[in-house]
């Protein structure tokens, strides 16, 4: 036996250690509807969390950056669905009945005087 032959060989003693795939997970989201149709909402109450938009925003409904939908005024809140699209709609029916904006409330005041 050579001694400079042996002294430079070497057993793989060492094996590679590697992580399993299991043992992680993320972090529930808590996504989906918080208020029902037919519930009574104030503005900035969440309806729908969602990620992108199975819900489109309907009258006095916002949405957030991250598609969350919310009320924008104090009343009930009603799902729609589109007969011909199948696109889902959520709209507040406002607690004092449908406001027209200013602008538009001073026009349709102007076009009654007009006719009369």
């Amino acid at each position: 036996m050579n001694f400079g032959t042996s002294l430079c060989q070497r057993l793989n003693i060492k094996h590679l250690v590697t992580s399993t795939p299991n043992g992680r997970d993320s972090l529930p989201k808590n996504l989906g509807v918080k208020k029902f149709g037919g519930e009574r909402v104030i503005p900035g109450n969440i309806i729908v969390r969602q990620r992108g938009t199975r819900f489109h925003p309907g009258n006095y409904v916002g949405l957030g950056k991250d598609h969350t939908l919310f009320a924008l005024k104090e009343g009930t809140v009603k799902f729609e669905k589109h007969k011909l699209t199948g696109r889902k709609w959520v709209h507040v029916e406002p607690k004092d009945g449908h406001v027209l904006h200013p602008i538009y409330a001073n026009a349709a005041a102007a076009e009654t005087v007009k006719t009369v």
